[in-house]
């Protein structure tokens, strides 16, 4: 299972930060670059897998191969948009020599150049990669784009690959979910840049965290975020596997999760996410009042507790409620649900 949060880690963060900074964004990208990590170990070593097999049966006068596995390079990083991805692509040892122009053959990654240290494709494609595969059990529409051109994946190499991924894929969708306790769930719908064929399809997400403060993937499905179905879909399969309801639940409103989770787990405590509301606020007011806005905001959910958190929202009301009606309404009518947090215990 993937694991967000190393196992060493001092992190307790509670669903207040992770709904109210961008600490959800930085777990999904955590999981993009560990996922592209393994799918590029992955990609490398099946390319060179397929490229010494091709060439098995040629030998010297000795009857040693001329094509072998030589070890690995020096690790170097590849950038991608949401950060540095370390690489160690596999070496090949490649005597034959080219019977035209009499020099050696060289192998040579079409995945991975050696010239390459940037692929801003990568953060797009993988949960494009991810969201296809899931949906279909067919990745190779998306690992043309993933790994730059078509150019490299030969049969053998998109097998391989396939094949691996779907076996980690099913395992990880029918693991038993019986002996982890979540105390916390967050949930998301995430778009992707790369679409295929539904323009409304996105991830839906489930990152969980432990009594101990551990955040960890709990499942990745394709669906619909303001589908109730979609979400309950997911919810049911969890539960099935062992999955006991959650205390709180973070996320934001406009999601058809909150309709799956009082269908499943019913009594599982609601938390909207800051993160989205704070969004959903500033769009209802001129850009001007912003600064302040955010400011008067930030009071409500960085208060020290409830009592305190209630003044901050009296305080926004009376500051901007004359003249932004829907501005305030957007946290009056949500207020229960987005001062939930504050009855959990203050160190998270």
């Amino acid at each position: 299972m993937l694991t967000v949060v190393p196992e060493n880690s001092d992190d307790r963060d509670e669903p207040r930060v992770a709904a109210a900074t961008t600490g959800s964004a930085s777990m999904i990208d955590e999981i993009v670059r560990e996922g592209a990590r393994r799918m590029l170990a992955e990609a490398l070593q099946a390319e060179v897998d397929a490229y010494i097999a091709a060439f098995c049966e040629e030998r010297d006068e000795n009857g040693r191969r001329l094509v072998v596995r030589n070890g690995s390079h020096q690790p170097r990083e590849v950038l991608t948009s949401a950060g540095a991805v370390e690489v160690v692509a596999p070496r090949v040892n490649d005597r034959r020599i080219d019977p035209q122009t009499g020099e050696r053959c060289r192998f040579s990654s079409a995945i991975l150049p050696p010239w390459c240290r940037t692929t801003p494709k990568v953060t797009e494609v993988l949960p494009l990669l991810y969201l296809h595969g899931l949906s279909t059990s067919d990745f190779v529409p998306a690992l043309g784009q993933f790994l730059g051109s078509s150019i490299g994946l030969s049969a053998p190499v998109i097998t391989k690959l396939t094949e691996t991924w779907k076996t980690e894929q099913q395992a990880f969708a029918r693991r038993d979910l019986s002996g982890v306790d979540y105390v916390y769930l967050w949930a998301d719908g995430i778009h992707v840049n790369i679409r295929l064929e539904e323009h409304k399809l996105c991830l839906l997400v489930l990152l969980g965290v432990r009594a101990d403060g551990r955040k960890e993937l709990v499942a990745l499905a394709d669906g619909y975020r303001e589908s109730v179905e979609s979400w309950a879909d997911l919810l049911r399969d969890a539960a099935r596997r062992g999955m006991r309801a959650p205390v709180l639940a973070v996320g934001d409103g406009a999601l058809g999760f909150w309709g799956a989770l009082r269908e499943v787990f019913p009594a599982t405590r609601e938390q909207r996410c800051w993160f989205h509301k704070i969004a959903n606020v500033l769009a209802a007011l001129p850009k001007s009042a912003h600064p302040g806005a955010k400011k008067a905001l930030a009071e409500i959910w960085n208060a020290e507790d409830r009592r305190h958190a209630l003044d901050a929202v009296a305080a926004f009301t009376a500051a901007y409620g004359a003249k932004f009606g829907k501005a305030v309404a957007k946290i009056t009518d949500d207020l229960d649900e987005l001062l939930a947090f504050y009855d959990f215990p203050a160190e998270h």
